[in-house]
């Protein structure tokens, strides 16, 4: 399984307000354990991007506070190009060009809502494989590519954020937790989702059980996370916004679990 599923270990264990994650002091793995915190970030931003797109209005899109300031649907087509511009220097990977993508900045700010968010989603998934080639932080070059995609994210989402403001919406990042509605499931139903679960090699999450609950932590270190049931296999952490959802193979037995945070979906199989 690849590095890239770390760093969802490491955004449960910081959102969780746990260290999941303790890694032993080897070169390689505090290599990978300095990127993922890279791939967490531009998780954690790269999913409110999208979030705050995804929910303004279309109508709204060619919204600017002063004429002199970029419209919600340029920001959308720049960043979609800057991230590719950007994560393309981390390694070989490259973007394959085409015919949209020559077209006039000014005239991608007008294309349609639909259209621009998902060419920027298809950007942050292509910076996800780049940064998961990553096989070693070894340069300043690498590092400042990194810190400035990080940046860059994390600006044009403050940037969009103020905009949603003074269009009287509410950004991603200042939303309540979803709610949840917790129900009991009996101790037999949730023994068959003890065990670990393999987000990366050396890297598992363990799910246990005490006095009729089941809790969630790292098998490398950490403290433990309760996990509050709201259907058989959908659980949700308490305090944060985030879930877990165990799933089954053909035959009906569990065969792993998939976390769900920063509008992404993370898999974990089941290895005992």
């Amino acid at each position: 399984m690849s590095r890239m599923y770390r760093h969802c270990l490491l955004a449960l264990s910081t959102l969780l307000g746990s260290t999941l994650v303790a890694q032993t002091p080897t070169t390689r793995q505090s290599s990978d354990a300095v990127i993922a915190q890279f791939e967490r970030f531009a998780d954690i931003y790269g999913g409110r991007l999208v979030a705050a797109f995804d929910s303004i209005p279309a109508a709204r899109y060619g919204y600017r506070p002063t004429a002199a300031q970029q419209t919600i649907g340029f920001i959308a087509q720049h960043l979609e190009h800057a991230n590719y511009g950007l994560c393309e220097r981390l390694g070989a990977l490259k973007h394959p060009r085409t015919a949209k993508d020559s077209v006039v900045d000014t005239i991608k700010a007008r294309w349609p809502k639909d259209t621009l968010v998902a060419r920027l989603q298809a950007s942050l998934r292509f910076c996800d494989t780049a940064i998961e080639q990553v096989k070693q932080l070894d340069s300043p070059a690498l590092a400042s590519t990194l810190i400035g995609f990080e940046t860059d994210l994390a600006e044009h989402y403050s940037q969009i954020a103020a905009y949603m403001r003074m269009l009287g919406l509410v950004p991603p990042s200042a939303l309540p937790p979803s709610k949840h509605a917790a129900i009991q499931l009996p101790p037999s139903v949730l023994s068959a989702y003890l065990g670990a679960y393999e987000l990366a090699p050396g890297l598992e999450l363990d799910v246990t059980q005490y006095e009729g609950a089941l809790f969630i932590r790292s098998s490398t270190g950490g403290g433990a996370v309760q996990l509050v049931p709201e259907s058989k296999t959908v659980f949700f952490a308490k305090d944060v916004d985030a879930q877990v959802t165990f799933t089954h193979d053909a035959k009906g037995a569990v065969s792993g679990l998939v976390l769900h945070q920063n509008g992404r979906d993370r898999t974990a199989r089941k290895v005992r």
